[in-house]
């Protein structure tokens, strides 16, 4: 049981401040094609994406809050592998590049991302419902019929309306839809033991971790005297042993250090700087860390503006906290999440005030403040907590370890994941009367993954019209592999696909001709019916020539591998890359360059349009990679380019003194 905290109880400022417009409810009931239930991004591509497959669409937002996460703070992008993000969700970080005057753009500010979200709604004639939630669905036959709603800001029977649909999509980072159909899921941890996984369950490991020596107690020495803030008197249990704990929410932090765009970090109501006694005797531990980088993830996004998060022992977690959120009624949600407000808000306050404070820091965070442009409907504050896990759907396939590591590969792919298995920590506790975080995971070396569409879509005798991209089907230690921001988007558009597949075929979800969901996806990625545009990976070998010897790499690149030249060789090397162009016209050409030890201070390319050959120089130093990646698309010019294999891109170690790198060539159709 954790130490008792009393919280003054606010009036929650996530979901019940302001509403955007929208188009107000005109009866008791309204009808779709297709029901999205949740304005996350993945809601919002899920939703245009079934708009676009000239299907009639609901997107119905709980909160008053367009984007979730996206939108909400993490703009330090979670990628994995960029080849791993398809489809709209990479439009969308592409639109989002177009406005910072780049190919894509993977670091944002809040608002930027909720203006390319709203850009789509926009495009596709969406007005969402906005601050109306689930209270019950109906089910026949195994079909859900409806759902009835309630206004979240004033609950009550006079203001419910029922919406009715051919199909849902869950889009929730709760999976309340999918609890309210009846369909099985799970909270919390698996045991290893039930999937034959090693990582799952309780795990003591090193990330994000107390040193050795800290004392829990009060009084030190005492364990009479009672636990620190924040600290659990539950005994450590067996390494991989399951229970419904679950990894620790945050927010993600946006600050500005633009004294012209600043609010100052104030002291808030329900401030107890005794909550951030246990993270003095952690400075005291550590004296040589006198940064705030060396206690938050503290990244640097456009504009002077920050996306921080969580980072060593004692930061923007609040670990162990939020166990009751995932079955919690709406109103003692909104009281946990108040409570993560107050932590954070009184974290940052604590940092720039309290004497016991190093110097070095206090003077750190005095020079920032929340940005006068962000949250603005929301005292400048994210209305998005990070809630990284809730509920997990529990589907005739479950994605586990062994997919992400590549041990079992699905063959009904919808989607991939490349992150590494990442949980935070599940509870703080006291190991040898020392304290010490559990639940931290992070092992990753693994390639890019197919995630199946059984995993979207659960038994079929339990629902047959519902689609789950967000809570999908997958263990505790695959789901913190899957769970970000840009999957789930994927897999959004890969559910309104299915939806819109189903509706025409007159089939359950269940019975979705997935070959022919896959082929639609791969050449329609933006569902609008333009022209793909073309990529050509090392790994396609019909489309890779290569002349002398390369070494294989596996990390760092785009999709599972790139060529790297052999330096003891003393022959000229190439590799040509030729796209199977399905349509004639201009395409923009990039080549993929990871930043890889000891790379050639430029690289020459030769790019023939099936007429004349074009050569380019590419300085390592014109290589700028920004974000969790480790590479970049560099532009090699436009060109208009014949139907065929006739053009092709050759990079070779001419004039190279280090190593070149051959990973993979992409072509953009300009308006074709």
């Amino acid at each position: 049981m954790l130490t008792k905290i009393f919280f003054l109880v606010l009036t929650l400022s996530v979901s019940t401040a302001l509403s955007p417009p929208s188009t107000p409810v005109q009866s008791k009931s309204q009808s779709a094609d297709v029901v999205v239930y949740g304005g996350t991004a993945a809601g919002v591509i899920a939703a245009y994406t079934a708009k676009k497959m000239g299907k009639s669409v609901i997107l119905i937002e709980p909160t008053t809050h367009l984007g979730g996460l996206t939108s909400g703070g993490l703009g330090y992008t979670d990628i994995g592998n960029k080849y791993a993000i398809t489809g709209l969700s990479r439009d969308f970080y592409r639109r989002i590049g177009r406005h910072y005057g780049k190919f894509e753009q993977w670091t944002f500010e809040p608002k930027i991302a909720k203006q390319y979200l709203q850009q789509y709604l926009d495009e596709a004639g969406i007005k969402p419902l906005y601050a109306h939630r689930i209270i019950s669905a109906q089910k026949q036959n195994g079909t859900l019929q409806s759902i009835v709603l309630e206004n979240s800001q004033s609950p009550g029977a006079a203001s419910n309306t029922t919406i009715e649909a051919k199909m849902f999509i869950d889009a929730t980072y709760e999976g309340d839809l999918m609890a309210k159909a009846g369909v099985s899921y799970t909270v919390g941890r698996e045991a290893n033991s039930v999937y034959n996984e090693t990582i799952n369950g309780v795990q003591l490991m090193h990330g994000h971790q107390f040193p050795d020596g800290i004392d829990p107690y009060k009084v030190p020495g005492q364990p009479k005297s009672g636990l620190l803030w924040g600290i659990s008197d539950e005994k450590l249990a067996p390494t991989g042993s399951g229970d419904k704990k679950v990894q620790a929410y945050n927010y993600r932090i946006c600050l500005t250090s633009d004294p012209a765009n600043q609010v100052p970090i104030t002291r808030p109501a329900d401030y107890d700087p005794s909550r951030y006694d246990l993270l003095v005797r952690l400075f005291e531990k550590q004296p040589s860390k006198t940064s705030l980088r060396d206690y938050f993830i503290w990244s640097g996004m456009p504009n002077k503006k920050t996306d921080i998060n969580n980072r060593g022992g004692f930061s923007t977690d609040m670990i162990g906290m939020n166990y009751a959120y995932p079955e919690a009624s709406y109103a003692e949600r909104e009281r946990i999440i108040q409570e993560h407000e107050n932590y954070t808000k009184g974290l940052l306050y604590f940092y720039g005030h309290d004497p016991r404070v190093p110097a070095a820091m206090q003077q750190e965070m005095l020079k920032w403040g929340y940005p006068k442009d962000e949250y603005v409907e929301n005292g400048h504050w994210s209305p998005q907590v990070y809630v990284r896990e809730v509920r997990r759907m529990v589907g005739d396939y479950v994605m586990t370890q062994a997919n992400c590591q590549g041990k079992e590969v699905v063959q009904d792919g919808v989607g991939m994941a490349a992150y590494t298995m990442d949980s935070h920590n599940i509870q703080r506790i006291v190991v040898n009367d020392q304290v010490k975080n559990e639940g931290n995971v992070e092992v990753g070396g693994f390639g890019p993954y197919p995630i199946a569409y059984r995993s979207l879509i659960p038994k079929a005798s339990e629902c047959k019209n519902l689609l789950v991209p967000v809570c999908l089907s997958a263990s505790h230690i695959a789901y913190g592999s899957i769970r970000m921001e840009p999957v789930f988007m994927v897999l959004a558009q890969s559910a309104a696909v299915a939806a819109a597949m189903a509706i025409d075929a007159g089939v359950p979800v269940q019975q979705v001709d997935v070959a022919k969901l896959q082929k639609k996806l791969k050449n329609d990625p933006l569902a609008n019916g333009s022209t793909p545009e073309v990529l050509v990976d090392n790994e396609d070998s019909p489309a890779i020539s290569v002349q002398g010897p390369w070494i294989v790499a596996n990390k760092g690149t785009y999709g599972p591998t790139a060529l790297l030249s052999d330096p003891k060789h003393t022959g000229q090397q190439s590799v040509r890359f030729t796209p199977a162009i399905a349509k004639s016209g201009k395409y923009k050409a990039y080549m993929y360059f990871p930043k890889v030890p000891g790379l050639s201070s430029k690289s020459i390319l030769n790019i023939y349009d099936g007429k004349k050959i074009h050569e380019r120089t590419v300085k390592e130093t014109d290589i700028i990679v920004e974000g969790q990646t480790s590479g970049e698309w560099f532009a090699l010019g436009e060109f208009t380019l014949p139907k065929g294999q006739k053009a092709y891109v050759e990079i070779s170690t001419k004039s190279a003194d280090g190593i070149v790198i051959a990973d993979a060539v992409l072509f953009v159709p300009q308006s074709l």
